[in-house]
């Protein structure tokens, strides 16, 4: 099969996969962002220009809140596609795991500082240029479906995306890369409404910020599940079994 075709196999399965399990997908984004949303609007609405940035303290102050505003996101887009490994990659014999299963079967620890290891390797891919960041995001991106199906540690599940990723870069790229660019598009236009209709008080990027995450991370989160799935089949013959839709009750 040609990369073309993959590619539109893939986002055929993202999307098909995406509406089967919306309703349970949105219950848990909502758990997961709302409160990332809060982290982000506090972050946001820093005061930079009322700070003395003679002071080095205050300037490092300002430097770790604007550090907050990039690692709530990540950190969003890396356990959430863990939890949704969960919901997808679940036993058979089991119904549709519940929030409560999920939340008792995540490996938070592994999973922020993974989220932590991420934010600074791809935060200096894009300090040096643009290209290494994005290379080192695309071949770092299955790493949190890998702590959650494969049940790896933090370096492990860097290594096992490094070696996934590797022999199909371009198909991972060209599902994962723009996914995130319209994400963060159609967010900026979804913000921008919230804050035309509300303005910009507090409450309104609080709400702006969950709500763009809520709607457009789980597509995100869905796709880099679909492509661990698949390049572990690819790689070494098997692969955990992958539900379309929610198990019947």
């Amino acid at each position: 099969m040609s990369l073309r075709r993959r590619i539109a196999e893939v986002y055929r399965r993202i999307w098909r996969t995406y509406l089967a399990w919306s309703p349970g997908i949105l219950v848990l984004a909502l758990i997961v962002f709302v409160p990332l949303g809060l982290l982000d609007a506090l972050s946001f609405h820093l005061d930079l220009e009322s700070l003395d940035l003679s002071s080095g303290i205050k300037v490092g102050a300002a430097a770790l809140a604007l550090g907050a505003i990039a690692m709530t996101g990540l950190l969003g887009e890396v356990f959430f596609s863990g939890a949704i490994a969960i919901s997808l990659t679940h036993p058979h014999g089991e119904g549709s795991p519940s929030v409560r299963e999920i939340a008792g079967r995540i490996k938070y620890g592994r999973l922020i500082l993974l989220d932590v290891a991420l934010v600074a390797i791809v935060g200096a891919g894009l300090l040096l240029a643009l290209l290494p960041g994005i290379i080192a995001f695309v071949f770092l991106a299955l790493a949190g479906p890998a702590v959650e199906i494969e049940e790896r540690s933090v370096l492990g599940a860097l290594r096992r995306s490094v070696k996934l990723v590797r022999g199909d870069f371009w198909l991972v790229f060209w599902v994962l890369i723009p996914v995130e660019i319209a994400g963060d598009a159609i967010g900026e236009g979804l913000a921008g409404l919230v804050h035309r209709i509300l303005g910009h008080t507090f409450l309104a990027t609080w709400l702006a910020e969950s709500l763009s995450n809520v709607a457009l991370s789980p597509v995100f989160a869905v796709a880099s599940v679909l492509l661990t799935v698949d390049l572990i089949a690819a790689r070494d013959g098997t692969a955990p079994p992958l539900h379309s839709a929610p198990a019947p009750a």
